[in-house]
């Protein structure tokens, strides 16, 4: 007998799992449908989509060793905390990164059986439509199941872009999953791409000991940042050792005796070779769309493998739905969780909405970089009037007991009605920080709202503020 459900969820990533318990609560029958191709010692699908297996989490996991390693290494003399011959155990810090990630995935099986999610193992695709639901076939291995469905979600996610003569084959030449899974430092490590993911990996390896050159195709560095923080970015990233190469052509990427070779021709039109140990490419993402077999349910991609949407991720056949990395917008775990929250509730009845201008970035660097809302080009290209008000974490007591007073807060109000346009952040802890920006700008708050709201004194959320009082020339730390 065929299954049949309310809900089926194509995918169970951030965007996926998220929407697949939310329509639980909603009071739906739901499935969802998993296709993993990480490695699970159990052969189960590993659920958490590349975010939990392959991305934000071992990413990150692999961030905090590295840090405490250079703390440990290089800065805790600053507090009087001598230690010599300190040594990095990688088998060990990947061991511990691993079992984060089967920790983490393992609990969103754990959120499937409490909210009795029903978890069907295989990659799905569309068969077509019957008079009681949309048709989905569910392949793994040499079987297959049809299943129907009232409505679909579709959140596959993406996988890392690819580029012509440098092929990827995870030992020496990586993408964002081998490059996750180093069993020592490389000497001397390569990266195409100056991207979230590029400068992440890089800025890990580079503390474990590698000489890290990262090339990157445009001619600005992280242009889609405010340009203030660029420049400070560039600047200590530069002086941390990272060796940054802007606006170059990438050529052919030969597999030598010691490594891998890169040619490149630099923004003067020079040709170069770059030999390194090891090379990470990290040019950003594309779509997992190929295999839905969407035209069965009359649906097709656009010219980069995106599944057209509107404002509320219904696609143009009736009770699909696509959400997080397959469609417009940023690639963000914290995007998709959203949108998959807004289509359940949706299906329910309700009137939700997604506040893309309000939605936060953060690169894991040291030091952290985060923002929400506009950059200060952006607002001189709309020809719109703001005020801006900055403050260094080099003025405040909290950070500088902390070891860690790089980097300021900046804040951009509109000069007439004072709302808060855009908030930046490079410093400790901005991945925390941006929050309360991010809470502020939901609710349409004025700078004088922040600069008014009495923060805990010592602590870094101090700096917001004073930023905030900056904007009307009333700072009183600066």
């Amino acid at each position: 007998m065929t299954k049949q459900f309310d809900v089926l969820v194509i995918g169970a990533g951030p965007g996926g799992y998220i929407a697949a318990i939310r329509a639980v609560q909603l009071g739906f029958s739901v499935a969802c449908c998993e296709f993993n191709p990480y490695d699970s010692p159990d052969g189960e699908p590993r659920l958490g989509g590349t975010c939990l297996n392959a991305g934000c989490i071992p990413l990150k996991a692999l961030v905090a060793s590295s840090e405490a390693f250079e703390n440990v290494s290089h800065h805790y003399a600053n507090h009087g905390i001598n230690v010599s011959d300190v040594t990095i155990d990688i088998l060990r810090m990947q061991k511990r990164k691993e079992d984060i990630v089967t920790r983490m995935t393992s609990g969103i099986g754990f959120l499937f059986r409490k909210n009795k999610i029903t978890l069907l193992k295989g990659r799905a695709s569309f068969a077509g439509r019957t008079e009681v639901g949309i048709r989905v076939t569910i392949r793994e291995n040499h079987e297959e199941e049809e299943v129907v469905a009232q409505k679909v979600i579709i959140a596959t996610g993406s996988k890392p872009r690819q580029i012509p003569n440098v092929k990827v084959d995870n030992s020496t030449i990586c993408d964002n999953d081998g490059a996750l899974k180093f069993t020592q430092a490389p000497k001397k490590l390569g990266v195409i791409g100056a991207g979230v993911i590029g400068l992440e990996l890089g800025s890990v390896w580079r503390r474990l000991g590698a000489e890290v050159t990262i090339l990157e195709v445009m001619p600005s560095f992280l242009g889609s940042a405010d340009e203030s923080i660029s420049r400070e970015a560039s600047k200590l990233f530069q002086k941390q050792g990272l060796h940054i190469k802007l606006g170059v052509r990438i050529g052919q990427a030969k597999i030598t005796g010691e490594g891998v070779s890169v040619a490149y021709t630099d923004d003067q039109g020079a040709d170069h070779l770059l030999d390194c140990d090891k090379l990470i490419v990290s040019v950003g993402r594309v779509p997992n769309t190929e295999q839905l077999n969407l035209e069965a349910v009359g649906l097709q991609t656009d010219e980069r493998g995106f599944i057209p949407v509107n404002a509320q991720c219904a696609t143009a056949a009736p009770g699909i739905y696509a959400i997080g990395d397959v469609v417009r917008g940023p690639m963000l775990a914290h995007k998709a969780e959203d949108e998959g929250v807004m289509v359940a509730e949706l299906l329910a009845g309700q009137k939700p909405h997604v506040n893309y201008d309000t939605m936060p970035w953060v690169i894991y660097t040291t030091p952290e970089i985060a923002w929400v809302g506009k950059t200060e080009q952006q607002l001189r290209a709309e020809g719109r009037d703001y005020k801006s008000g900055q403050c260094p974490f080099a003025a405040n007591g909290r950070a500088l007991g902390l070891g860690d007073a790089q980097g300021f807060i900046k804040m951009l109000a509109d000069a007439g009605t004072d709302e808060i346009l855009g908030v930046h952040i490079i410093g400790t802890s901005a991945s925390d920080l941006i929050a309360e920006a991010a809470l502020a700008m939901e609710f349409r708050a004025a700078s004088e709202d922040i600069a008014r709201t009495c923060h805990p004194h010592p602590s870094l959320s101090e700096v917001m503020r004073e930023a905030a009082l900056a904007i009307d020339n009333r700072a009183l730390n600066l």
